[in-house]
């Protein structure tokens, strides 16, 4: 898949990322039967208008190659799925440049001939940023004495990555969820974890050039809004939003 998208460091969305939260969203929502894993066959892709104005031209060759590529990550997994995965783009007027949401559903294909595919409830939409009648998907509940929950917001020079908690991985790798082209960052270099009082931390785990908050090198440090955490020679402002 990397060898077929090219990412580049930037605040637009690109199709390789698009493919790496697109599997997320596939392992998040799988179903156990009896003695199958079923997942989710259609994937709705929602994309600021500027985004989607970049994809004109291959739009369909794009759902395309993504769709394969679901459809080999279930085959990887051992996941069970009802038809071919499905992968649509649409318009969202209220994101902004760089950030896309995902939207999955389980759609039962049609038992006779001239029947309408029966479809489950629609999932809750994951918003990203770049920086079903059939059974309802499990959504993901917190304890209900949580508090409200917020995401990590990770802004670096011109990408803002909004991360769900309660734990994001930062690092060079590209199944990090804040992916830093950095060579001095490591591979999985640190990360992010909600506590359950809402609060967020930064745990060092196990780098080569160590983490910093505020210019102090820390193994795991309480973070707030404004604070500048640097990971090998990339500093970034941490802040949250509910």
């Amino acid at each position: 898949m990397e060898g077929v998208f090219s990412r580049a460091f930037s605040s637009e969305v690109q199709p390789v990322e698009l493919a790496r939260k697109l599997a997320k969203e596939m392992d998040a929502h799988k179903t156990a039967s009896v003695s199958r894993v079923y997942v989710p066959n259609e994937y709705t892709v929602h994309l600021s208008r500027q985004d989607r104005a970049k994809l004109e031209g291959y739009e369909r060759s794009l759902e395309q190659e993504l769709s394969g590529y679901l459809l080999e990550h279930a085959r990887k997994r051992g996941y069970d799925l009802l038809t071919r995965p499905e992968v649509k783009f649409s318009t969202d007027e209220r994101l902004r440049l760089g950030e896309f949401g995902i939207q999955t559903r389980l759609v039962k294909p049609p038992s006779r001939e001239g029947e309408r595919p029966k479809q489950g409830e629609e999932g809750h939409t994951m918003v990203y940023s770049a920086v079903g009648e059939g059974e309802p998907q499990p959504q993901v509940t917190r304890p209900p004495t949580r508090p409200a929950k917020t995401r990590a917001i990770v802004m670096a020079g011109d990408r803002r990555y909004a991360l769900d908690g309660p734990r994001a991985t930062l690092g060079r790798a590209k199944d990090a969820d804040c992916v830093l082209s950095d060579p001095n960052v490591s591979r999985h270099h640190a990360e992010l974890r909600q506590a359950e009082s809402g609060d967020w931390q930064i745990v060092d785990l196990g780098s080569t050039n160590g983490v910093k908050v505020n210019g102090r090198r820390v193994g795991s440090a309480r973070v707030r809004r404004g604070d500048e955490i640097t990971l090998g020679t990339t500093t970034f402002v941490f802040d949250v939003e509910s």
